[in-house]
């Protein structure tokens, strides 16, 4: 049945007031655990959405998450993690969330609700036929995101989505829909739950996956990353000693410091001994 929402359904759990700690982390655990596992399921689904990403973006497209609530944080919080960990630059992977800005940490009444607003917000970034568009609504019938990839598919723009309920009414607007069923949530309705787990695991597969296939990790390296703090200096300095049979930790931190990343200190450092 289209729209049938699971997500809405009752807790297998009642009394939950009645419940001590330990009786509730123990429960929400045992629900958590069924999360990977519906994960698992549809990995040929997130397959067929991830090479589409990656053709588009090897051919100079974008990849843009968009989604209200929970869905549209978990998506601002997937792209905003790609500069610093794969040294990409800012605005090749956007978050979009319905509610603008303000909406990352105060809901914004009604937002979500409005079909139109979503196809704006994708045209304030310059959305075109190169980038790819994904919805990610739990309930998967978000009218926010569910207009916003109507009119991408309408203008030949590639789209997938990310939902919890079978045949999701968001579903019929993505090229490439993901569909995770993990079940009716600890706290009824409640999808920042396990809903929300789904997204997050399939969101780092998903942007992790593609990084790798555009060659921003070598090895199990991320050798791309910004050189943003101590931690992460310290952490390439001894990528590019193993990289490169130095010994040196301060000439090795210099390399890296002068070339900005492991990749580039690495290939200054086999150049210079070329010569």
């Amino acid at each position: 049945m289209a729209g049938e929402k699971i997500t809405e359904q009752a807790s297998r759990y009642d009394h939950l007031e009645k419940m001590s700690v330990q009786e509730l982390l123990t429960s929400i655990n045992s629900e958590d655990q069924a999360v990977p596992l519906a994960v698992q399921k549809v990995i040929p689904d997130i397959e067929r959405l991830i090479e589409a990403i990656v053709e588009n973006m090897i051919g100079g497209g974008r990849l843009f998450y968009i989604g209200a609530g929970t869905s549209g944080r978990l998506g601002i919080l997937d792209a905003s993690e790609i500069p610093p960990t794969y040294g990409l630059p800012a605005g090749v992977v956007i978050g979009i969330i319905a509610g603008g800005w303000k909406a990352i940490t105060t809901p914004v009444e009604n937002a979500e609700d409005d079909e139109e607003q979503g196809w704006k917000d994708l045209e304030a970034h310059g959305v075109n036929e190169k980038d790819v568009v994904v919805g990610v609504a739990a309930s998967g019938s978000t009218p926010y995101v569910i207009g916003a990839l109507r009119e991408c598919q309408k203008r030949g723009i590639v789209t997938g989505s990310i939902s919890s309920n079978p045949n999701a009414l968001v579903s019929a607007v993505a090229d490439y829909p993901v569909e995770v069923i993990v079940g009716p949530e600890f706290v009824t309705g409640s999808t920042r739950m396990k809903s929300g787990t789904a997204q997050k695991l399939v969101l780092n597969m998903i942007s992790t996956t593609v990084m790798i296939q555009l060659g921003r990790v070598e090895g199990n390296r991320m050798v791309n990353m910004q050189l943003t703090n101590e931690k992460l200096v310290d952490r390439g300095t001894k990528m590019v000693m193993e990289k490169t049979g130095l010994q040196d930790y301060e000439r090795a931190k210099q390399l890296l410091l002068e070339n900005k990343s492991v990749k580039n200190a690495v290939m200054a450092y086999s150049r210079a001994e070329l010569h």
